[in-house]
């Protein structure tokens, strides 16, 4: 009976002392979750987003962002090949491999289509499919997670480098490297710009928890998500930054140029890609406890929770309208084009076909 006792207090003292003292990758930061309001107010429940139509995408996942041009979608996918999909036909075909994972994406004026892919950096695919690298490292630093793109009127990139220390190649996948960087808090992502013109890549502004969707206003200003404190940042060419909303109700994704409304107000489209997390906000001023969630098993971690939600805005974060599914029903939903067909692309971070919604 005594070895029985003492061999549990040794694997107790083991175990505890794995808790404890294990390395793991993330070093946490503390801070101060918002309190969670919910879906309230401007984020009452809806079903508008339900029953999406589904466009199949083949054998692939995750078409994490949606171009249209010329009457044709462009999808990319994580990993890394992108459809050109005839919405009219449904029918689909192979346009270009980047070999890595592509992300958010945008036409430039000369029909090029410009990927921001997780693994490789700023990409260029003309339209032939030839794939270019534009950019891949900045101040002789890696662009170690490209994650969303858009092009001011002097064609100018805006992107965005989720984390610069969990890289998502480094890591292994998008997910795994975004839920290390929102879990430690430290902020390592940041907003860079890349000139076609002179071949020049900058940093505008850092020190984000996983910098994400980005979008560019009328007047210049970049609109960008920023995942990990659930807010979105308005921050001018120079690096001026305000927050235009905050306390959103789960992760903000992906952001897109959206129609303007009769008065010429310009908005954006603003996809959730998940509920936020109880336990992350809870222990968010507890990083001892953040970093020892990180030595359990994967499937003991706490986990997102599919909800979907895309938000229209205005460019001061005014919310005009919502388009939720609150069963999740298309799951991880990323963000949403409204396109010149009538039709809301929706597009998603897991699902195996694109999503979308007849608006008129």
């Amino acid at each position: 009976m005594k070895k029985i006792l003492l061999s549990v207090a040794v694997l107790s003292g083991l175990g505890l002392g794995y808790l404890l003292a294990w390395p793991v990758a993330i070093d946490p930061a503390s801070w101060s979750a918002p309190v969670n309001k919910g879906y309230v107010n401007e984020f009452a429940p809806n079903t508008n987003l339900a029953n999406l139509e589904r466009l199949s995408i083949g054998d692939l996942h995750g078409p994490e962002d949606v171009v249209m041009h010329q009457g044709k979608i462009y999808v990319s996918s994580q990993s890394g090949k992108i459809l050109e999909i005839d919405p009219i036909a449904k029918t689909r075909r192979n346009y270009a491999d980047t070999k890595g994972s592509a992300l958010g994406m945008e036409m430039d004026a000369a029909g090029n289509l410009i990927i921001a892919d997780a693994f490789k950096g700023l990409l260029s695919v003309s339209p032939d499919g030839a794939v270019t690298t534009l950019t891949n490292e900045v101040d002789a630093t890696p662009i170690a997670y490209a994650d969303d793109l858009d092009i001011d009127k002097n064609g100018v990139i805006y992107f965005s480098d989720a984390s610069t220390k969990f890289g998502a190649e480094a890591i292994g996948t998008t997910l795994a490297a975004s839920l290390l960087e929102i879990m430690e808090h430290q902020g390592t992502g940041r907003l860079l710009a890349y000139d076609p013109a002179t071949k020049r890549t900058w940093v505008v502004k850092d020190g984000y928890v996983f910098s994400n969707g980005v979008a560019v206003t009328d007047n210049g200003d970049i609109l960008m998500n920023e995942t990990g404190t659930y807010q979105v940042h308005r921050i001018s060419p120079d690096g001026n930054s305000r927050v235009i909303m905050d306390n959103l109700p789960g992760f903000p994704d992906n952001i897109n140029r959206g129609p303007k409304l009769s008065d010429g107000t310009e908005t954006f489209l603003v996809g959730i890609i998940s509920q936020r997390s109880k336990w992350l906000d809870d222990n968010s001023n507890r990083p001892g406890v953040r970093k020892m969630a990180m030595r359990l098993p994967a499937f003991m971690r706490p986990k997102s929770v599919s909800y979907g939600l895309i938000v229209q805005i205005d460019g001061e974060g005014n919310v005009i309208k919502t388009w939720q599914d609150p069963a999740g029903d298309y799951p991880n939903a990323t963000g949403a084009i409204i396109a010149e067909d009538g039709y809301m692309y929706v597009s998603s971070l897991t699902a195996p076909d694109l999503g979308r919604m007849k608006l008129r």
